[in-house]
């Protein structure tokens, strides 16, 4: 999604403003043959796996690449890496080295690139992300009452968008849920997999929601859906929760927002920076915390006025439009030297 929304936004700069800018997009682990033989300006690699090759020792061109974030090097022991994954992991960062530029979501993402990667700080930047254009406030209409039918929906609910991984603290959401007694709606595929080792230690938090929450009607766990209905379920939720231990940048909290949906986050990693004064923050260490988060938003009207209010805002900040241009702002720097 990332790639996609980025090379469409660069197009459109270039179209609009007559920029000479040509933006050749390859998948460049299917096809190496047919790009070795290309000439290029620089290359950007958009992803960066800690564990895994995706980036060549030799470079065909001056080289950015985009690390989202290392969250699995600040929680080594959730995230074991394996022999052959620390071999390769070291393979990464040697190759990193000779990159002219790397470009990260946040600035704590930033800190943890320079610290656990001993990437230079002057050769990173930072380019925010942006929820898609389609997200937004909706007008009252037949659609509330039709996706509320569809997904089996109550009249208040808190939401959350994205993985079950050990650092989103899905469990802690959960328990703050049960604490005040509101009904927790989970979208993503992660959640309603079956098919996956339930031994790794990386899938622990997830086989533990299955265990004590399988068959809980109060824990709706939706798996995929369509973007045009993730922009209504975020209109139709009372509260949207990001409750993580760690983020590297947050997307689903500027979606809410986006949308008109008020927005409870953890106080840590990222979760500020990109909320500013737009929601409640938590601690999620206590669930406690996170239930009193949302309570206030989903029983006090005032306060939800508020963060809608400020969510609209915030989110504004925060377009594909002005990531493209940021990011072209790294591009015209490497050319140069």
């Amino acid at each position: 999604m990332y790639t996609q929304r980025l090379v469409e936004a660069l197009q459109r700069i270039g179209e609009s403003e007559n920029q000479r800018i040509r933006i050749d997009a390859f998948d460049f682990s299917h096809q190496p043959l047919a790009i070795s033989h290309q000439r290029f300006d620089l290359v950007h690699y958009p992803y960066f796996d800690l564990f895994l090759l995706t980036l060549p020792l030799k470079k065909m061109a001056k080289t950015v690449v985009t690390i989202h974030d290392v969250t699995p090097l600040v929680f080594p022991e959730h995230y074991p890496p394996g022999i052959k994954g620390k071999i390769k992991f070291l393979i990464q960062k040697f190759s990193l080295q000779n990159t002219a530029a790397v470009i990260t979501d946040s600035h704590n993402s930033k800190k943890d690139i320079k610290m656990y990667l001993g990437y230079p700080e002057e050769k990173i930047s930072v380019v925010y992300l942006a929820p898609g254009e389609k997200f937004k406030k909706m007008p009252t209409g037949s659609w509330q009452l039709a996706t509320q039918r569809k997904y089996s929906f109550p009249d208040q609910f808190a939401l959350y968008v994205g993985d079950v991984n050990w650092n989103k603290n899905i469990l802690g959401l959960v328990k703050a849920c049960k604490k005040i007694k509101v009904p927790l709606v989970i979208v993503g595929k992660q959640a309603v997999q079956e098919d996956f080792d339930r031994q790794h230690i990386e899938n622990q938090s997830l086989v533990q929601l299955i265990e004590r929450y399988g068959k809980d009607s109060e824990v709706k766990k939706l798996g995929f859906v369509s973007e045009e209905d993730l922009v209504k379920i975020y209109n139709l939720a009372t509260a949207y929760c990001q409750p993580s231990f760690y983020e590297g940048f947050g997307l689903p909290v500027l979606e809410a927002m986006a949308c008109g949906c008020p927005v409870v986050a953890a106080k840590t990693s990222s979760l500020p920076e990109i909320c500013g004064e737009a929601a409640i923050l938590i601690d999620p260490k206590d669930y406690n915390d996170i239930a009193r988060g949302l309570k206030k938003v989903i029983s006090d009207k005032m306060t939800r006025d508020k963060l809608r209010k400020n969510g609209f805002v915030q989110a504004k900040k925060f377009s594909w439009r002005k990531t493209a241009l940021e990011t072209l702002k790294v591009y015209e720097r490497v050319a140069k030297k």
